[in-house]
């Protein structure tokens, strides 16, 4: 706030320097000038825990690509799976396009039925983007809404061959149209 303020007093008073008190240079030599950032927001990962960041409590998750490809990673407990692909920069195309932000379904992931059954209960902004997956089952789930924890060390993840992304699908009805 203190920041937006200072730069409506640069603004306003560009020009008449010799008319300002001594407080406006005093306010703006404290308050750095802003410069305008982008913002994201980044939906709650809902199975995330508390991370200890203990180098101890390194987990593996594996990943078994479109291509039939089984991609192991290390992670910590709290990490989404969006964010360990990310991280690791796993050769899964197209996967997580929307950052996490609950905006499309491209980090679907699929799991065994025993390690589904340790996952927390699913979102209904989760289930609605999930509606939109394709290869849909009773086992799926978005990577970035779950978070690793010890019960899902060793776990191996699988990813539906095809994808859907509700923003590329809008931006080629709007292409079509033209």
């Amino acid at each position: 706030m203190a920041c937006r303020v200072a730069g409506l007093v640069r603004k306003f008073a560009s020009g008449n320097k010799g008319l300002l008190s001594p407080l406006y240079y005093a306010i703006t030599r404290a308050v750095p000038v802003c410069h305008a950032r982008s913002f994201t927001s980044t939906a709650r990962c809902q199975d995330s825990k508390a991370n200890s960041g203990s180098s101890e409590d390194t987990l593996t998750v594996n990943f078994l690509n479109r291509d039939g490809e089984t991609l192991t990673a290390t992670t910590k407990e709290g990490e989404s799976l969006l964010e360990v692909v990310i991280r690791h920069r796993l050769n899964i195309d197209g996967f997580g396009a929307c950052e996490g932000t609950l905006a499309c379904s491209t980090c679907h992931v699929i799991f065994d039925q025993k390690v589904f059954d340790q996952l927390d209960p699913i979102s209904s902004d989760e289930m609605d983007m999930l509606d939109l997956a394709f290869g849909l089952t009773d086992m799926s789930r978005l990577g970035c809404q779950v978070c690793m924890n010890k019960s899902l060390d060793g776990m191996t993840v699988r990813v539906p061959k095809d994808i859907s992304d509700v923003r590329q699908d809008v931006e080629m009805a709007k292409q079509n149209k033209q």
